[in-house]
């Protein structure tokens, strides 16, 4: 289809349901039905090709590895509450952990374990800083910015070793082909990582807001009360006996200790495996080339497979085990149907032109000083309306380096500029695999905590903006 203004309504409709309804699946589906509308104008033909969006996202085996990960982490979790795991652990660390930036910097600590992919680092700690944090009574949305910068703002900027890098990599090696440049993909990668201005702002950002003595009581209260109201507004009754079950366990933090070394030494060791048989040389290459979200299925399914023996060893009831394995994964579900519903919004844009539509309107008459600071500016835009750092990069990588080669700006800072755009719509965005997620573990609304990072980022925003502006005088 040509591209037209008609590829930015799916989207619009999302956010300002979002923010009219305080929950985003209604402006989903309803994005998602008028998208297919505008494919087809036709009723009865949108509403199959609604369908036929959403049956093509499941078909996808990345999304697949995605969405089976969530749930069988999730089952993983119930498993490790009911068997004390959790209650161990978290009784164990809460004798050490006194305040809440000792608890913001047991989330900085986890890192060196958990960078490999974001999906993977939230789902390992946000169970563990969940539990620690109900007998803290702390800021749920300040914790969960700090987990969040933590990992999307960290593993942007990690040269080797995560699961971006091979797919960056092969964007920038992309747009060096299509303009025939004398230039290493991965050199011109690597000189992109310091000018990925808004990653590096939001991380001074999120330590300061670790490690900087807390004033604001409001906040607090605000966090609470507003988490109190939409939780008794909804469900007064839900979970109670799920509650008062998991208040009476044994706590055994051996339960919890020993799958997670298992999930974390067999991701590690996986992601090797791969890697090398895809004919990587060093450790780093081989995880940057290894299909890291089959890994994390792999792992994970693997996992459970002896930490259900482990635990039936332990003399932990099978019917318990399965009634919390399956409870556990179907708390992922809200989760697992938003995801699934962004993709399938993701695809219905893109056959309404969106790409070539924001291409065309951009055009190439820009000078060439302001070339980083509009990728990342338009770049941080649509990446908040799309809630994906990978979209984001793969729609605005090409057009950054037509920009850029056209224009003679430096290559590397708009290619900086282009990460950076990814990375705000990933962090920011009430869309994000990341936010969404977080805010479901910790049992946040989605859209209050969406707005609430918003906030905070655009300080980011702001700094990594003028950052751009004055480095293009520099790099040109």
């Amino acid at each position: 289809m040509e591209q037209s203004w008609f590829s930015l309504l799916p989207f619009l409709i999302v956010i300002a349901m979002s923010i009219w309804l305080k929950k985003i699946l209604p402006g989903l589906v309803l994005g998602l039905i008028l998208g297919s509308l505008l494919v087809t104008f036709d009723l009865l033909d949108g509403l199959q090709q609604t369908i036929k969006y959403i049956v093509k996202t499941l078909s996808d085996p990345t999304n697949i590895n995605i969405i089976g990960f969530l749930y069988l982490f999730g089952g993983l979790v119930g498993m490790m509450k009911i068997s004390g795991g959790m209650k161990g652990f978290s009784e164990w660390v809460g004798k050490k952990i006194k305040s809440q930036r000792g608890l913001l910097s047991l989330i900085w600590l986890t890192l060196p374990f958990t960078f490999m992919m974001p999906m993977f680092r939230i789902m390992m700690i946000g169970p563990i800083v969940q539990s620690i944090m109900e007998k803290m009574k702390l800021s749920k949305q300040k914790v969960g910015f700090v987990m969040d910068v933590s990992t999307a703002s960290v593993i942007v900027l990690l040269p080797v070793a995560t699961a971006f890098v091979g797919f960056m990599v092969s964007l920038v090696e992309a747009g060096i082909q299509e303009h025939q440049l004398d230039m290493s993909p991965y050199h011109v990668f690597l000189l992109s990582i310091p000018f990925n201005f808004f990653a590096i702002s939001m991380l001074v950002i999120g330590i300061l807001k670790t490690f900087w003595p807390s004033s604001k009581k409001a906040e607090k209260q605000n966090d609470h009360q507003d988490h109190h109201h939409h939780e008794h507004e909804a469900h007064p009754y839900h979970g109670i006996g799920l509650k008062e079950e998991l208040s009476m366990v044994k706590a055994q933090p051996w339960n919890l200790i020993i799958p997670l070394i298992l999930l974390l030494g067999l991701s590690l060791f996986l992601l090797w495996l791969d890697g090398t048989s895809k004919g990587a040389k060093t450790i780093f290459e081989a995880f940057s080339k290894a299909d890291s979200t089959f890994i994390m299925l792999l792992a994970i399914f693997i996992t459970l497979v002896l930490t259900f023996v482990f635990y039936i060893f332990r003399k932990q009831p099978l019917d318990e085990i399965l009634y919390h394995f399956f409870d556990g994964g179907n708390q992922m579900m809200q989760a697992i149907i938003l995801l699934v519903l962004v993709w399938s919004l993701t695809l219905t844009a893109e056959d309404l032109g969106f790409t070539s539509f924001i291409s065309s309107t951009l055009g190439t008459f820009l000078p060439a000083y302001v070339i980083p600071a509009i990728i990342f500016i338009i770049g941080a835009a649509v990446g908040y309306f799309i809630g994906s750092s990978w979209g984001t990069w793969g729609l605005f990588m090409p057009l950054g380096m037509t920009l850029a080669t056209a224009t003679g700006a430096s290559i590397p800072l708009t290619v900086g500029a282009v990460f950076a755009s990814g990375s705000f719509g990933a962090l920011t965005s009430p869309l994000g695999d990341t936010t969404i997620t977080t805010a479901s573990i910790l049992e946040m609304p989605l859209v209050d905590y969406a707005r609430y990072k918003l906030k905070i980022a655009s300080i980011g925003c702001a700094i990594a903006t003028v950052l751009y502006l004055a480095a293009a005088f520099f790099f040109i």
